[in-house]
């Protein structure tokens, strides 16, 4: 199992380590950054705007509510844990969407793995 994420079934919930870069021209999957996946955020860094797009970027790529995902360490650092909850089919969709790299627009990056 990879470092970056881990299923809770007792919590019916998925646990992310995140480096997030935000600032970028589009938000989308950027493949991992040592034992964080990497993420870019297409929002400054200021007044908490990252973060909302963020969870909402979360919210559009994994097809979950964004009340389904809350930001638990890291509120003002390029590091987050974020805890999504639903079930075990989220492990499967976002290490799909990591490897594949989707965009925020939907289209595809091509990986270099």
């Amino acid at each position: 199992m990879s470092p970056w994420y881990r299923y809770d079934p007792a919590r019916h919930c998925l646990v992310l380590t995140l480096h997030v870069q935000p600032g970028a021209r589009k938000s989308g999957f950027a493949g991992l950054h040592g034992d964080a996946l990497k993420v870019r955020i297409a929002a400054p860094a200021t007044d908490n705007q990252a973060n909302g797009e963020l969870v909402r970027f979360l919210s559009e790529a994994l097809g979950v509510p964004k009340a389904a995902i809350a930001l638990k360490r890291g509120a003002t650092s390029r590091r987050k844990v974020v805890e999504i909850a639903g079930g075990p089919e989220l492990v499967e969709l976002l290490r799909s969407l990591a490897v594949n790299r989707v965009t925020s627009h939907g289209a595809r990056v091509t990986s270099s793995t």
